[in-house]
C-alpha cells in the first residue's frame, strides 16, 4: 500500500470519525428533545381527554350533601371511576383545599391539602393554559388534574380535585419510555451509521478527487512541465491553495527564466571575453618568444618595438581584467554609490584633458560644450569618472581620423543632461537595442570593439544605480550620441 493511499485512507476515517461524532451528539440531542416534547405532548393530550372529568364527577355523583362528603353515593362513583381509568385519582376538597375524602390506600397520601390557588386558577383558565396542581401522593411532583365546583342548595360547598397522572400511570411510562427511547436510540445509531459511511464516502471522494487533480498538476511540473497549472477549484480553501500554487509556480517559471537567460549570457561573456584575452596573450607570448629565439639577432630598434607592442598588449589585459572585476561586483550589487555635491562641468574638464594626448595620437578634436551655468549634481565622483571614460573610449573607437567628440552639458528641469556625441560610422538602427548589453551576440557573430563591448554594459549598471536610464541616437554613417541625466540639487556647493 502506498503512502498516498495511506494517507488517503487516514483522512476518509477523519472525516467518518467526525461526520459519526456529529450525527450521534445530533441523535443524543434529538432523542432528550422528543423525549421532553412526548412528555409534553401526553400532558397536553391527557389534560384534553380527562379535563372535564371533575365536572361530570360534580355533576352526576352529588358529592356533598348538607355541606358534608356524602361517602355513600361517591365512593362507589370514585372507586368505578379510578377502576375504569387506573390513571385517576379522584379527591374531594372544602372550601380551603383540605383533602376531605378520598378512595386511595391512606398511608399513600403524603399531603392533606393542596394550593387551592392553582385550583383556582386551574377553573378560570382557558384551554390551553392549565396550569400543573399538586400531588398528593408526591407532593414534589405537579401533576395536571381536573376540577370542579361543587354546590350543595347554591352554596359553594368544596371541589372534586381529580389528579390525571397517577403514581401507577407514571411507572407504566416510565418503562414505555425507557423501552421507546432504547429503540429510538437504537435506530438513530444505525441510521447515523449508514448516513454517515455515505456522507463520508462521499465527501472522501469529492475532496481526494480534488486533490488528485492538485497532486497529478504538482508532479507533471515537478517533472518538468513548467506549463502545468491547476484550473478550476477557485473558491474556498481549495481556491487558495489553486492560486497560492499557480502564483509560486508563474514565480519559479520567471526565476528559471531568469537564471537560464543569465547563465546564457555568462556563458556568452566567457566565451567572448576569452576571445578578447586571447589575443593579446598571443600577442605578447608572440613577441616575448620572438625575443627569446632571436635576441642576438634582433636590433636595438627591432628589441624596443617588440616591447612596446608587448607592453600595449599587457595594458589592453589589464584595462579588460579591471573592467571586468567591475562588472562583476555591479552585477552582484556589491557597489554602493558614495553619493557627493560636485561640479560636472569641472570633472568633464578634467577627463578630456588627461585624455588630450590619446586624442592627439589619433587627430580627434574633443571640446566640451556648456549651456549656460551649471549646477552641482549629487553623484559618486569615481562612478561618474568611469562612466565618462567608458564612453569617450567608446568614441575613440568609432571615431576615424580627423573626427571629433564633443561632451555636451545642458540644465534641464530633471537634472544635468549629458551628451556624448562622435562622429564615427553610427550604430544600425537593428543593433541600437543590444549595445548596452555585454557582448551581445547578433546572429553567428560576436561585434567587438564596435559599440557592444563590456564598457557601455558598465556605464547602464553605473547609471542605475543613480536612478538614471542611457539612451543612444544615431544613424549609419552619422555618428552617435549617448546621452542621461544625473540629479542636481537646489542647495549651493559651498
Amino acid at each position: 500500500m502506498s503512502i498516498r493511499t495511506i494517507k488517503g485512507n487516514l483522512l476518509f476515517w477523519k472525516i467518518a470519525i467526525v461526520f459519526t461524532t456529529l450525527i450521534v451528539m445530533l441523535g443524543v440531542v434529538f432523542v432528550i428533545i422528543a423525549s421532553r416534547y412526548s412528555s409534553s405532548y401526553y400532558t397536553a393530550a391527557h389534560q384534553e381527554l380527562y379535563g372535564d372529568l371533575a365536572r361530570h364527577l360534580a355533576t352526576f355523583s352529588k358529592p356533598f350533601k348538607d355541606g358534608k362528603p356524602d361517602t355513600t353515593v361517591t365512593h362507589d362513583i370514585i372507586h368505578s371511576t379510578m377502576v375504569a381509568n387506573p390513571s385517576v385519582e379522584v379527591y374531594l376538597l372544602d372550601t380551603a383545599g383540605n383533602i376531605t375524602d378520598y378512595v386511595v390506600p391512606d398511608t399513600t397520601v403524603q399531603i392533606r391539602k393542596v394550593d387551592i390557588a392553582k385550583v383556582k386558577q386551574w377553573l378560570a383558565a382557558s384551554e390551553g393554559d392549565k396550569p400543573m396542581g399538586d400531588n398528593p401522593k408526591q407532593p414534589n411532583e405537579p401533576s395536571i388534574f381536573s376540577a370542579a365546583s361543587v354546590y350543595d342548595n347554591g352554596k359553594l360547598s368544596g371541589y372534586v380535585y381529580a389528579v390525571l397522572s397517577s403514581e401507577k400511570q407514571r411507572n407504566i411510562l416510565n418503562a414505555v419510555n425507557g423501552h421507546l427511547h432504547y429503540r429510538l436510540g437504537m435506530y438513530i445509531f444505525f441510521t447515523v451509521l449508514v448516513v454517515t459511511f455515505i456522507v463520508g464516502l462521499v465527501t472522501f471522494f469529492l475532496i481526494t478527487g480534488s486533490i488528485d487533480g492538485i497532486v497529478n498538476v504538482v508532479k507533471r511540473f515537478k517533472e518538468g512541465d513548467y506549463s502545468a497549472r491547476i484550473k478550476g477549484h477557485d473558491k474556498g480553501n481549495l481556491g487558495m491553495l489553486t492560486s497560492t500554487f499557480n502564483e509560486m509556480a508563474d514565480v519559479i517559471v520567471d526565476n528559471i527564466e531568469k537564471i537560464t537567460a543569465t547563465d546564457k549570457f555568462r556563458q556568452e561573456l566567457i566565451a567572448n571575453v576569452s576571445h578578447d584575452l586571447r589575443t593579446p596573450l598571443a600577442i605578447t607570448r608572440g613577441y616575448v618568444e620572438t625575443l627569446m629565439i632571436k635576441e642576438a639577432d634582433l636590433t636595438e630598434q627591432d628589441k624596443h618595438k617588440y616591447l612596446h607592442i608587448i607592453y600595449d598588449s599587457t595594458k589592453k589585459l589589464s584595462v579588460l581584467v579591471e573592467q571586468l572585476f567591475q562588472f562583476a561586483k555591479l552585477e552582484a550589487n556589491l557597489i554602493t554609490p558614495q553619493k557627493e555635491l560636485f561640479l560636472i562641468s569641472e570633472l568633464v574638464s578634467d577627463i578630456l584633458v588627461a585624455n588630450e594626448l590619446k586624442a592627439k595620437e589619433k587627430r580627434i578634436a574633443l571640446h566640451i560644450d556648456t549651456a549656460g551655468a551649471i549646477p552641482a549634481v549629487m553623484a559618486d565622483i569615481a562612478l561618474t569618472e568611469r562612466v565618462f571614460q567608458n564612453l569617450l573610449d567608446n568614441a575613440f573607437g568609432h571615431t576615424p581620423e580627423g573626427g571629433r567628440i564633443t561632451v555636451h552639458l545642458s540644465n534641464e528641469e530633471e537634472g544635468v543632461k549629458v551628451e556624448v556625441s562622435d562622429t564615427g560610422a553610427g550604430i544600425a538602427k537593428e543593433q541600437q537595442p543590444f549595445i548596452f548589453e555585454r557582448y551581445k551576440q547578433l546572429g553567428s557573430k560576436v561585434v567587438e570593439k564596435k559599440g557592444m563591448g563590456i564598457g557601455l554594459a558598465i556605464v547602464k549598471k553605473i547609471l542605475e544605480l543613480h536612478q538614471s536610464t542611457i539612451e543612444v541616437i544615431s544613424e549609419p554613417g552619422k555618428g552617435a550620441t549617448f546621452l542621461f541625466v544625473l540629479p542636481i540639487v537646489t542647495k549651493p556647493v559651498v
